[in-house]
């Protein structure tokens, strides 16, 4: 059982997440009506530092920083793709997020189905692109849970049994009423306390683990004592030459893919311009940093000799925590990776509101809806996704949400040619696309359930390794380009009403917000 120490200090990181998500309505609050913009994108208003706050604590979640340190616990160098993959969206976010936020503010646009409704007039590719977002963030969304759920019982804080499970309704309770009331501008502030604790616990955590062994170089000298002893080999804490096709096509196909996420995209649209966007990428490395010695101490754990359960490796550095570190700071660290999980689930389930109420409920059924019916309406699914997420923890194992969150990265890269190619061309036809959106899903799907659930997959007779999702969209992408002549031929007419984009895209700055209007 934890000590009293650590209990207070974790409940007092809670607690101030709390008080902080109850003043969320001070962050430049609008005197405006109702909107779906107001509520999920807090009026597009955010500054550099709020929006690198909150992009930054939605793309990090609780479950990445201990997923890739238990991924390094237990096989070694191919946990760290996720540095590079963090590295290579910063580039792609300054040039596509910062595009999309100059369409979306100039059409009014607050979800992908909106600019893809807009850009090729076609409601049925909107609708396949919001629910693919949703389908992909819904066990995202449940990962968040596990991800405090693993945290808290390997340090000893989450009870066993009907109590354990009131502890984490009691956790996301907090949160739903902050996010009903506030919407976006409750993960917004508590993206503050997020930023604080993880980077002041984890800068304690690593100068515990290096006065301990001496430098880095011990550490990784340990590790490979330990792996040499069951058999594995120190070759593990090295990238080998077959792995390295699996770790450069992870890397970029997961780049593409987070991009492509709901909850990204809202983070993004609620910045006050395309400057900020800007800013914020290049900003966004200090996350990196932060991910890759969280990558470190999964290697810190394997030197340690630390046993995490079998199939539990995420607990790995929770139960460094509690082996090196006073109570009070032990507490400070799991508060953190909890409060870490609490932003990109608020984030998550606003975004999947979202795109229910503007590309589902106002396409299909009440296309007159009022702003404060559509605002309205979402609030209710966000509380019903976070509902959903809890029941899915309680009523399922874990690792079928894992597999599951493993096939939304693969199926939210199937939106890329729609999304992001549609940014710069308006040449592939929506039917085409819609054909190579299906193709890719049942292709990516396919090799993902045949490797058992593995994102890697086999070619060349088993001596090539690359990721499916990657695989998948190129399938995808030929069969758009092709369909597009073929149809380009047939004379097969596109949308009605689509958006000729790139003769609006003429920049015309503001000088009151130094903003552009495509």
């Amino acid at each position: 059982m934890a000590d009293a120490a650590m209990t207070a200090t974790f409940l007092a990181v809670i607690g101030g997440a709390s008080l902080l998500a109850v003043t969320a309505r001070r962050l430049r609050p609008s005197d405006r009506l109702p909107s779906l913009e107001g509520w999920a994108l807090a009026d597009r208003s955010l500054g550099p530092v709020w929006t690198w706050l909150l992009l930054g604590g939605t793309i990090f979640t609780a479950y990445t920083f201990t997923a890739v340190p238990g991924l390094a616990y237990g096989n070694g160098a191919p946990a760290f793709f996720a540095v590079p993959y963090t590295v290579i969206v910063c580039p792609l976010a300054f040039v596509l997020l910062t595009r999309l936020w100059e369409v979306a503010r100039r059409h009014g646009y607050v979800t992908a189905g909106d600019f893809v409704r807009g850009r090729y007039g076609s409601a049925p590719l909107a609708l396949v692109v919001a629910l693919t977002g949703i389908l992909a963030t819904m066990p995202y969304l449940a990962l968040q849970l596990l991800g405090i759920r693993a945290v808290l019982t390997a340090g000893g804080v989450y009870p066993k049994g009907a109590a354990g499970d009131l502890v984490m309704v009691g956790l996301f309770a907090g949160l739903a009423v902050a996010t009903y009331r506030h919407g976006l501008r409750a993960p917004a502030v508590i993206s503050a306390l997020k930023a604080v604790a993880v980077f002041v616990s984890l800068t304690a955590v690593c100068w515990l683990v290096l006065r301990r062994f001496g430098g880095p170089g011990a550490v990784f000298e340990g590790a490979a004592q330990r792996l040499s002893g069951t058999g594995v080999g120190q070759s593990a804490l090295l990238l080998a030459p077959e792995q390295q096709p699996a770790y450069a096509t992870l890397a970029l196909g997961s780049a593409l893919a987070l991009l492509m996420y709901p909850h990204v995209l809202t983070a993004g649209f609620a910045a006050d311009g395309p400057r900020t966007v800007r800013k914020v990428a290049v900003a966004l490395p200090a996350w990196t940093g932060l991910l890759a010695l969280f990558g470190f101490l999964g290697v810190a754990a394997l030197a340690s000799g630390v046993r995490a359960p079998e199939g539990g490796a995420e607990a790995a550095v929770p139960m460094l925590v509690d082996r090196l570190m006073p109570g009070p700071l032990a507490g400070l660290v799991f508060g953190a990776i909890t409060v870490g999980a609490l932003v990109p689930a608020a984030v998550m389930s606003i975004a999947a509101a979202t795109g229910f109420v503007r590309n589902v409920y106002v396409e299909y059924f009440q296309p007159t809806a009022t702003p404060k019916r559509q605002v309205r309406i979402a609030k209710v699914v966000s509380l019903t996704a976070k509902v959903g997420a809890v029941a899915f923890v309680f009523g399922l194992r874990d690792q079928d949400a894992i597999n599951l969150q493993l096939l939304g990265g693969v199926w939210i890269l199937q939106i890329f040619p729609a999304v992001a190619v549609g940014l710069f061309t308006g040449r592939l036809h929506p039917r085409a696309l819609l054909a190579g959106w299906g193709v890719g899903m049942v292709t990516g799907t396919f090799l993902v359930v045949r490797e058992g659930f593995s994102s890697v997959v086999l070619l060349g007779g088993g001596s090539l390794e690359i990721y499916a999702g990657l695989l998948a969209l190129l399938l995808n992408l030929t069969v758009a380009v092709l369909g597009t002549t073929v149809l380009e031929r047939l004379g097969v007419p596109r949308g009605a009403d689509a958006t000729d984009l790139p003769s609006r895209l003429t920049v015309r700055r503001r000088p009151e917000t130094g903003a552009s209007n495509p």
